[in-house]
């Protein structure tokens, strides 16, 4: 289990799934002979064949005051097919959850950076009959631009289905709160908006005693990104947009202490920003 210290806040992930490949779909530039030049990837982000390594996990932030858990991957039962890889998923998710200390019942508020498939998932879990909050007694945070997007729109990462399944649930049981791409969730915990990927996306900014971390979201899909700003992911919903929130916010964390916690890096998943030429990599500790 990987735990990270920012002044008073402690950040721990909890994986879902971790695996080699898959990445293709998401980032079809990156494939093995554009990523092999990148040998400070390895071997926690690519392996030696040029194979891309990524992750699902959440990770629950503990400030002074309250427990926040970003984001909620893909979660169990869920039908998600054509998606055969995460259609009825049965993994130890809520296992692990509690065995690193968490109730779900104590949890103070769970954040979404974003309504895709896999950061909504353990939102709600099957009890048999219908589907539930996991979190019962926490305010479910989502942009509300973003939830007024997929509220009436659909794409081939996020289907309808995942809505109902995953969000509408919340909403009826009264737990959710729709809130700026700016808004403060406390004083050590506040949303960073980091547009392009999807209409409401927003990073999670974390700040204690002067020392600062960022939680990604999917501003970045993987490190190879920092050394490639201009890649795109292939759902993109603005390209350009998400682009330009690549280099801006990369730009803003280079060669300083801040630390970069990725949504979706695999391994050591955090690191800092260094400027490499012109563009960028990510230095981790071993």
């Amino acid at each position: 289990m990987q735990r990270w210290q920012i002044g008073e806040v402690r950040i721990t992930k909890i994986v879902e799934i971790e695996a080699l490949g898959g990445m293709s779909f998401i980032l079809p530039q990156a494939q093995p002979e554009a990523v092999m030049p990148l040998s400070w990837m390895v071997p926690h982000f690519m392996n030696e064949e040029g194979r891309l390594i990524a992750s699902v996990h959440a990770l629950v932030v503990e400030t002074p005051t309250m427990t926040v858990v970003v984001d909620t991957c893909i979660g169990n039962d869920k039908d998600r097919m054509p998606n055969k890889n995460w259609h009825k998923m049965q993994t130890r998710f809520l296992e692990d959850f509690r065995a690193a200390g968490f109730d779900p019942e104590k949890i103070d508020a769970v954040l979404c950076t974003h309504l895709h498939v896999d950061h909504v998932g353990w939102n709600t879990y099957w009890d048999g009959s219908a589907w539930k909050p996991t979190f019962p007694n926490a305010r479910y945070l989502m942009a509300k631009s973003e939830f007024e997007y997929w509220e009436s729109h659909e794409d081939a990462v996020t289907p309808q289905q995942v809505f109902l399944d995953s969000v509408a649930p919340v909403v009826e049981a009264g737990l959710v709160d729709l809130v700026e791409t700016t808004h403060e969730v406390c004083p050590e915990v506040s949303l960073v908006p980091t547009l392009g990927h999807t209409p409401g996306h927003v990073s999670v900014r974390i700040q204690s005693q002067g020392e600062e971390a960022l939680i990604t979201g999917d501003f970045l899909h993987h490190p190879c990104q920092m050394a490639h700003p201009e890649w795109a992911s292939a759902v993109d919903f603005d390209p350009e947009a998400s682009t330009a929130t690549r280099w801006r916010m990369l730009s803003a964390y280079a060669d300083s202490e801040k630390l970069l916690i990725g949504t979706h890096f695999a391994g050591p998943t955090a690191g800092r920003v260094v400027r490499d030429g012109d563009v960028f990599r990510l230095e981790v500790d071993e």
